[in-house]
């Protein structure tokens, strides 16, 4: 049974009245009409996971949904920017001389390399490869939003562009979507994460920076071969590795100042050869992440004084290698507002969580938020009574498919009310965070 309320409230087209919808139906009462075939695209799409730039299947799949409600489609590299990128344009017959504003809402399409165990009859058919991250139902809610808007498309005041993007888990596949001028013709852009730590029902936004910016740093140490009973004939790798490490978390808690948050995680260390002789190499992988781009341009620096102390106290040589990587999402006020009277139109005020603190994981929607007026937001997935708890990126994720109903209504409500009315003219003050 799907929780919540619809409150929105037909108008005639050429209204715009902030707070109201403009749809002849509720956008919630037509989402639930289209939760079947959403969740036949996400299961058929779970069944089938593919790796970053390796979506054609997924993609083919997209493109011919997309055909089929008569939107122009475009694809391919000269299009995207990106082998298996699809976008979706739909123009709405009730646009002014010039084409009216256009909206755009970017889908992720990539699985993980994790091998299920969620025992689900529609579990994943390929040994290490998994939806565990939710994108198989972006992708189903993308698809029922352009659905229902296709539908609309005699009353839609302006025109809708769905982004279909690859490899948002690796590489990143929206830079290059928006280098290729996806967005160049857009005005707002939103997009949506599923998330099984808040339960279905339930919304929470960030207004400002929602994410960390997040790099990677690959480190040697290089030191000098010797038998384990002469540890004094050479230089101890693993040893000058131990002390570089608890150097570098100095860099968080002694550095840098506790109101500028900042994560320095090794996640990975391989060195030495046998228990017996003295390593000659240490190699460690490390995640950064930060809020401000400030400190973010400043943490290689301070690695490598780090590095480059330890190692000439013990005698050793280092190597760093910074790959940068996503940077933070901002959401922009404005579209947050009309995201949140969105939601709350559809769910009701009292399930649209502000967040007053950014969250530490990563995101490449960032690019567009850059490159457009953006707002992404994280949609409850949870549902303890059907056991659905298990967080993304392990072998035991699912999330409760109800959730789907909400965040296509969400995102056609939201789409109805831009086109029709543009942005609010300033966001809400005075609001409490409540989550």
């Amino acid at each position: 049974m799907l929780h919540g309320t619809a409150v929105t409230q037909p108008i005639h087209q050429g209204e715009g009245e902030r707070g109201m919808a403009t749809s002849i139906s509720s956008a919630l009462d037509r989402s639930r009409a289209m939760l079947p075939q959403m969740i036949a695209w996400r299961r058929h799409i779970h069944q089938h996971p593919e790796l970053a730039m390796e979506e054609y299947q997924t993609s083919e799949l997209v493109a011919q949904v997309l055909t089929g409600l008569g939107l122009e489609v475009l694809r391919g590299p000269e299009h995207t920017g990106t082998p298996t990128g699809v976008v979706g344009i739909l123009r709405g017959e009730a646009a002014p001389p010039g084409g009216g504003r256009t909206i755009a809402i970017r889908a992720d399409m990539d699985a993980l390399p994790i091998t299920e165990r969620t025992g689900l009859p529609f579990a994943s058919r390929h040994e290490g490869k998994m939806h565990a991250c939710g994108h198989d139902g972006h992708t189903a809610i993308l698809l029922g939003t352009a659905s229902i808007l296709a539908e609309q498309r005699r009353l839609l005041p302006g025109n809708v562009k769905f982004i279909f993007q690859p490899a948002e888990e690796t590489i990143g596949g929206a830079e290059p979507m928006v280098k290729a001028g996806v967005v160049d013709d857009v005005d707002v852009v939103l997009a949506l994460h599923l998330n099984t730590s808040q339960p279905t029902g339930f919304i929470s936004l960030k207004y400002g920076v929602a994410t960390a910016a997040v790099d990677t740093a690959h480190i040697t140490i290089l030191g000098k071969n010797s038998h384990g009973a002469w540890p004094h004939r050479g230089i101890d790798a693993i040893h000058t590795a131990g002390q570089a490490i608890v150097a570098l978390q100095a860099m968080v808690s002694r550095q840098t100042s506790a109101l500028d948050p900042l994560v320095f995680t090794i996640g990975t260390i391989r060195g030495g050869t046998a228990s017996n002789i003295v390593a000659e190499e240490v190699v460690m992988d490390a995640t950064i992440r930060t809020l401000r781009d400030e400190t973010r341009a400043a943490v290689p620096q301070r690695i490598e004084q780090i590095l480059r102390g330890v190692c000439r106290a013990f005698g050793a040589e280092y190597r760093l290698q910074i790959t940068p990587g996503y940077p933070s999402v901002i959401n922009d006020p404005l579209v947050c507002a009309l995201v949140e009277e969105a939601a709350s139109a559809v769910l009701g005020p009292d399930r649209v969580l502000l967040r007053d603190e950014p969250g530490m994981g990563a995101e490449d929607f960032a690019y567009f938020g850059r490159a457009v007026r953006g707002c992404m937001f994280n949609l409850g997935a949870r549902n303890e009574e059907q056991g659905i708890t298990a967080l993304a990126h392990t072998p035991y994720f699912t999330f409760d498919e109800e959730a789907m109903a909400y965040g296509a209504a969400i995102f056609v409500q939201a789409v109805q009310q831009f086109l029709a009315a543009g942005l609010p003219p300033e966001a809400p003050k005075g609001r409490l965070p409540q989550a």
